[in-house]
């Protein structure tokens, strides 16, 4: 565990687990970026135990978090997100401590690594936020009242042809196929039809 000691990997391990666990906020569930978070984060604490660190620096990590609580919480927060990812890489960079205000990380690979860092952040957290709080495509609600046409025979199921999409369908009473139909209800993504008068 001697190699955990070196600036260098631990400031790697740190960066690796701090991305985990973000990703693992945003999409929670999976198990697999919560186990490799841990991991990566038991791995960090190892080396901030025995190295010596900036408590500052440390400070600035802890309180990335509440920026970035509050960007995913909220759409269109760009620069809370900004914000995160900021006191996450100046955090981190500066975490273990030198004799001058120097990072002990080697600053080809603080840079390197933190403008990956930042870059991933900034677009798969984006994205996913993005994609978690956008509005369904189809109201599904709005297909009630909406005529179509009967594709198949239609009694306890068949298909219809309503809003230019074909969609399961049941009705109370058999209705034969190329009949005009109108939806009345819906169960899931089975609509409930009947034949409309002509």
């Amino acid at each position: 565990m001697e190699f955990l000691l070196d600036p260098n990997v631990a400031y790697l391990i740190l960066l690796v687990g701090m991305l985990l666990g973000l990703l693992a906020i945003v999409t929670p569930g999976t198990g697999l970026l919560e186990i490799g978070a841990f991991f990566c984060l038991a791995l960090a604490g190892y080396a901030i135990y025995n190295l010596s660190i900036n408590l500052w620096a440390l400070i600035i990590l802890l309180l990335s978090m509440v920026p970035f609580i509050y960007a995913i919480r909220k759409p269109k927060r760009e620069l809370y997100l900004g914000l995160a990812i900021l006191g996450l890489v100046i955090g981190s960079v500066f975490l273990f401590a030198t004799q001058n205000w120097r990072p002990a990380v080697n600053p080809i690979l603080a840079l390197v690594s933190s403008a990956l860092y930042a870059g991933f952040l900034w677009l798969v957290i984006r994205k996913t936020l993005q994609a978690a709080h956008a509005l369904p495509l189809h109201n599904l609600a709005a297909l009630v009242g909406q005529v179509g046409e009967a594709k198949t025979r239609i009694h306890r199921d068949g298909s219809v042809q309503v809003a230019g999409e074909l969609w399961s369908a049941r009705s109370e009473k058999p209705i034969p196929d190329g009949s005009s139909i109108r939806v009345v209800d819906r169960e899931g993504f089975v609509l409930l039809v009947e034949k409309t008068v002509p």
